[in-house]
């Protein structure tokens, strides 16, 4: 029977935030701390921080205790502010637009960063949004759904490689990085933010002395982050037409419907595997288990980075994370990304090799039975099948359903199929709006 429930997404992981968000703030600073980094950053990031940021993010409380509304509208200041790049171009909201579910509007494969917004970066912006209740990245995840005794494998983290254990572990990397907005340390992001129109609404949520304390400061600008993006109405509004047919309150077309069935089907889309639709203890989907896969996409070349052939962009493995560079099992494994609001996208996989839904299905279900279509041939005439990958790593390449058949055989999933799905996901875009 199809649920009929009018529950929000459960919010343990926004309260538990918020909470450490008050300590942060003074309310009960001495409680609060955050899991040991599994990750190391960016080497750029982790010369730019101060030292006071090795601490624990939540230990030291700021000199006035602010609320949660307080800081969201901070961090919505903050977010969209290009001044606190060293172009004085790039916002966070430059790449992660909010009128396409905080994705990218356009169809590049990466963005120009850097201080002249010169440099390309070498992976695909993904949606900052339905990202809540990511867990902190681990080798082993156990679901809380009525069986703990299964091991989902490797789960978690911010950013395609995990290498973030929070939001504000992950705001430092786009504000530090080269080819992105390009900070040279902590005290130029704190210099901007000081000089920012916004200065004083600074001073009034963390405190008038907040500034006299610069590795403060710079905690203050990635706590405002986080709390910001943890915002229901901006980042996980839930109101798709797929929410409204959970609570009862829309029908699927037939086409949807059919779409539906296809995604949870395991011998067709197989979709569910990887992007779980139904409810589980009361809480909607993400559409993401938030776990890492292999699926051979081809070589994207023109991306800059790709210009070198020994050049490799490996995941879990590198170049960007480095504490898992010697599991070699992990090479060439991305985390899933929502498919929520995923119609809105004009660019798809890490490498941003695809700029379809179409193309995408197209290639889950024909990647095996013609892989001629995808993947270049060597000068042998051979096909070069998981081109993206040196061949050492080529077997932690995923063959589950769709994929999967003999070249020359049926796909998984016709022309119609491939509508259905495309119908279905559809209804995952936010802002639904039922006809009278």
């Amino acid at each position: 029977m199809r649920p009929l429930l009018l529950f929000r997404p459960a919010a343990h992981s926004r309260a538990a935030l918020l909470a450490a968000a008050m300590a942060a703030a003074g309310a009960f600073a001495a409680c609060g701390k955050t899991p040991t980094a599994a990750a190391a950053p960016d080497r750029a990031a982790a010369a730019a921080l101060p030292a006071a940021a090795e601490t624990p993010f939540y230990a030291v409380k700021f000199p006035r205790q602010a609320s949660v509304a307080e800081i969201t509208a901070l961090g919505r200041a903050l977010f969209f502010d290009p001044s606190l790049s060293a172009s004085g171009r790039m916002a966070c909201s430059t790449c992660h637009d909010p009128k396409f579910a905080f994705g990218p509007s356009d169809a590049a494969a990466v963005k120009l960063g850097g201080p002249e917004l010169k440099l390309a970066g070498i992976r695909a912006v993904p949606s900052l949004r339905y990202l809540q209740n990511v867990p902190a990245f681990t080798e082993h995840h156990y679901e809380d759904d009525g069986d703990d005794s299964i091991d989902q494998g490797v789960t978690g983290g911010h950013t395609w490689d995990g290498r973030a254990q929070s939001l504000h572990d992950q705001a430092p990397l786009p504000l530090f990085s080269p080819v992105e907005m390009a900070n040279t340390d902590a005290a130029a992001v704190v210099a901007k933010v000081k000089a920012a129109p916004y200065a004083g609404q600074f001073r009034d949520t963390f405190g008038a002395e907040v500034f006299r304390d610069e590795a403060l400061a710079f905690k203050g600008v990635l706590l405002a982050l986080e709390v910001f993006q943890q915002s229901a109405p901006d980042f996980y509004p839930y109101d798709s037409k797929y929410d409204a047919y959970l609570r009862g309150k829309a029908q699927l077309t037939p086409q949807e419907a059919r779409g539906l069935a296809l995604f949870n089907n395991p011998a067709k889309g197989n979709c569910a595997l990887c992007h779980p639709s139904a409810v589980r203890g009361h809480a909607f989907p993400s559409f993401s288990d938030f776990g890492y896969v292999a699926v051979g996409v081809p070589r994207n070349r023109s991306l800059p980075a790709n210009r070198d052939p020994a050049y490799y962009d490996l995941g879990l493995c590198g170049p960007l994370r480095t504490d898992l560079a010697d599991r070699k099992e992990f090479c060439g494994l991305f985390r899933a990304p929502s498919l929520r609001n995923v119609t809105l996208r004009k660019v798809f996989f890490h490498n941003g090799a695809f700029h379809s839904l179409e193309q995408v299905l197209h290639f889950y279900a024909e990647r095996d039975t013609n892989p001629g279509k995808w993947y270049p041939r060597k000068a042998d005439g051979s096909i070069d099948k998981f081109d993206d990958l040196p061949p050492q790593y080529r077997p932690n390449v995923n063959r589950e359903p769709p994929f999967g058949g003999r070249p020359g055989g049926k796909p998984a999933l016709s022309e119609a199929e491939i509508r259905d799905l495309i119908a279905f996901l559809g209804t995952l875009a936010d802002g639904y709006a039922p006809s009278k």
